[in-house]
């Protein structure tokens, strides 16, 4: 059965705008962070009405670098970490080979090779198919 809000809800990407990136505040100093610089460079890059881009204080992968989440209703949902702001148009046509997947599936042949190693989980949909007993 398809899904009707699948087919029309925008892809929800989620950024650490908090990421110091591996930082220390001291080794930071007064340079903006580099997760708020990912989310400002994705604000710059998207389409609205395609993505919701929400930023969020901290995703608890202070160790991993920039994170993200990129969430559809009826798709796997996808976190990804080790990114910074050099690596928003990648991440745009990521997004864009995410939604125009069934599944949110994203082959590593098929994502740009900044992003090769960039997705560290793959959680269930927000809207997963209950029709079918476990």
């Amino acid at each position: 059965m398809s899904n009707p809000v699948a087919a029309t809800a925008p892809i929800v990407l989620t950024v650490c705008v908090t990421c110091r990136r591996g930082l220390s505040p001291s080794e930071l100093g007064e340079a903006p962070l580099p997760g708020r610089l990912l989310y400002e460079a994705l604000q710059t890059r998207l389409s609205e009405g395609e993505v919701l881009l929400r930023p969020v204080e901290c995703m608890s992968s202070c160790n991993r670098g920039c994170m993200a989440a990129a969430s559809m209703p009826g798709k796997w949902t996808f976190l990804l970490a080790g990114m910074g702001p050099e690596k928003a148009d990648d991440l745009v046509e990521w997004v864009k080979l995410y939604s125009a997947s069934k599944t949110g599936m994203v082959p590593v042949s098929k994502r740009p090779a900044s992003l090769a190693d960039m997705v560290i989980a793959r959680l269930p949909g927000a809207m997963a198919n209950t029709e079918k007993p476990l």
